[in-house]
């Protein structure tokens, strides 16, 4: 079996995400990871928070505590939001750690021997009213392509373009908002992409052909327009130091890299913190994941549109001019934006619904599965209150929940609390197998390519099957005239239920151990792991053997009622702010 890496955009350390930060990158990535891991392949799932750069600093200051604080804080309450919603990391770790630290300051080494980053005076922008030199995220103001107000001076979130701070129109302070502002003489350290331009190129065209459509266009976008020197250093507190042993006049006056340098080597931090924190006597190797493995893991990044210009250039970039193996990106899965009734969803803003809040409504199984499927793949998707509660309501509710009430429930009515035996399979169940089958094969042959919408429609159409074989058979009438009929029939559907339960996991994991638990098999039995490749598929409606205990759990999934909706439509605003 082969060995994925999967890591999936770091989630900012300023506050809980919101539903489309998850959909963005870290959903699929956990849907892709579960899935893996039942096929039995290796899979080790890293992400963490990113720590550095303005978001945090300006955070910390809005809270009233030191940055350090801050960021311990806020990184305790994503994990444990990100624990409720099911996700699997194998690790969740921080850019702030030593290990990224470590490994940050000796790329940047390497990138200096090899003549790949260049100390250059630049004019920035200072503020007067703040007393300081203002990173490229501190400025505010209009970008001057698409003239949304309130672009950042790195990038606009609007139209994604990355800017310079100088390229703002009617620029301001985000921390005092003063548009007393001048450009002032300081020093920086420069990634020389320019010089990298060739095997940045290369380097996409041999992979970039095989990723989505959204993310080639963008990596070839930029590397049309020409890569630029980039300037990898800034003025803050907080941050990756410069080493001294190298620039010893910077890291005296406290320069720091810049966010969206350390931030994706914290991939390689983040799975060094993961062998680091290894249970004693089970050693982990994190280079067996990242040196000089590119034929024996594939790597794949999850993330929105607006991060692919620094996964699919700047990042491979940094890694390329090191000039050690490391290992870099096969396949980048981007997304475009969920939005809320059109409009953006936003942290800063406080626009839409965010996680937490999202778990006090429902648990996270109701959103997980909702959210992929409406995943945001092939353009943008809209976020509105009736139309979650119409597919939580008709795929989840209906098709779903009530078929596993129904069957179990009516079988422990009519034949006690053990699968009932009754006769032997015949044509119906035959044609069901080879639906089945046919349908198993189109949901692995989609999330085998990442397509999770259409995964998703798979799985909707491997519960309607189930719906339509008992509607077809109707149990409650044979069992008037010839129960043994519909001993066959319960006992089929309650094969059908154990297969929901297998394949429905990487969607929906707390409703598919509800499911498994329902009945008392033994640990290992073969539908423990999602293999139907070959002989087994023949087998997925014979894995539950008549007379196996069973019980009938709590309702999978309540229905969302119109007095719900009212609530919360009244609550978080039926339109776009």
């Amino acid at each position: 079996m082969a060995r994925h890496l999967i890591t999936s955009a770091l989630p900012y350390i300023n506050g809980i995400k919101h539903l489309g930060n998850m959909v963005g990158s870290m959903l699929p990535a956990d849907v892709y990871a579960r899935y893996l891991r039942r096929r039995g392949h290796e899979v080790l799932f890293v992400c963490a928070t990113d720590e550095h750069g303005t978001p945090a600093e300006l955070a910390a200051q809005e809270a009233g505590l030191p940055v350090a604080e801050f960021c311990a804080r806020a990184h305790g309450a994503q994990r444990a939001v990100y624990e409720r919603f099911g996700l699997s990391f194998d690790h969740f770790g921080r850019s702030s750690s030593p290990q990224n630290r470590e490994t940050t300051q000796e790329i940047a080494r390497e990138l200096q021997r090899n003549g790949f980053i260049e100390e250059r005076a630049v004019r920035q922008v200072y503020s007067n009213a703040d007393g300081r030199f203002l990173p490229d995220r501190y400025i505010v103001g209009t970008c001057p392509h698409c003239g949304y107000d309130k672009a950042r001076g790195d990038q606009c979130e609007n139209c994604t373009r990355v800017l310079d701070p100088t390229d703002l129109l009617e620029p301001r302070s985000a921390i005092s908002g003063s548009s007393d502002l001048e450009v002032r003489e300081t020093r920086h350290l420069f990634l020389l992409q320019s010089k990298l331009t060739e095997e940045v190129e290369g380097w996409v065209a041999a992979h970039g052909d095989d990723w989505p459509v959204l993310a080639s266009s963008i990596a070839r976008k930029w590397l049309t327009e020409g890569l630029q020197d980039r300037s990898i250093t800034r003025d803050l507190e907080w941050g990756v130091p410069v080493p001294a042993d190298v620039w010893p006049e910077l890291a005296a006056e406290g320069k720091v890299f810049y966010v969206w340098f350390d931030a994706p080597i914290e991939y390689i931090g983040a799975t060094r913190e993961w062998a680091d924190a290894a249970p004693a006597g089970q050693p982990r190797d994190w280079t067996s994941w990242w040196y000089d493995v590119d034929e024996t893991v594939r790597y794949t990044e999850f993330m929105a549109k607006d991060n692919v210009p620094f996964h699919t250039v700047m990042f491979p970039a940094t890694l390329l001019g090191s000039r050690r193996p490391w290992k870099k990106v096969d396949y980048v899965k981007a997304f475009n934006w969920l939005t809320y009734y059109g409009g953006k969803f936003s942290t800063s803003q406080k626009r839409g619904v965010f996680t937490d809040v999202a778990l006090e409504l429902l648990p996270a199984d109701y959103w997980r599965y909702f959210l992929m499927a409406h995943a945001p793949e092939s353009d943008d998707s809209s976020f509105t209150w009736d139309l979650f509660a119409s597919v939580v309501n008709k795929d989840l509710a209906d098709t779903l929940g009530n078929f596993v009430n129904r069957v179990l429930s009516f079988s422990r009515k009519r034949f006690g609390d053990d699968v009932p035996g009754g006769h032997p399979a015949g044509e119906p169940e035959q044609r069901l197998g080879e639906q089945v089958a046919g349908l198993l094969a189109e949901y692995e042959a989609q999330l085998d390519a990442l397509n999770f919408r259409k995964a998703a429609q798979a799985l909707r159409a491997l519960w309607s099957a189930g719906n339509a074989y008992l509607d077809e058979k109707a149990p409650w009438l044979q069992v008037k005239t010839d129960p043994d009929a519909a001993a066959l029939t319960l006992r089929t559907a309650m094969n059908l239920i154990q297969l929901y339960a297998v394949v429905s996991e990487p969607f929906i994991p707390t409703a598919a151990a509800a499911m498994r638990a329902a009945f008392a098999l033994p640990g290992d039995a073969p539908a423990a792991t999602l293999d139907w490749v070959g002989p087994e598929r023949a087998r997925a409606l014979d894995l539950v053997p008549a007379g196996t205990a069973f019980t009938v759990p709590p309702v999978l999934f309540a229905k969302i009622t119109d007095e719900d909706l009212a609530a919360w439509t009244e609550r978080f605003g039926g339109a776009a702010a």
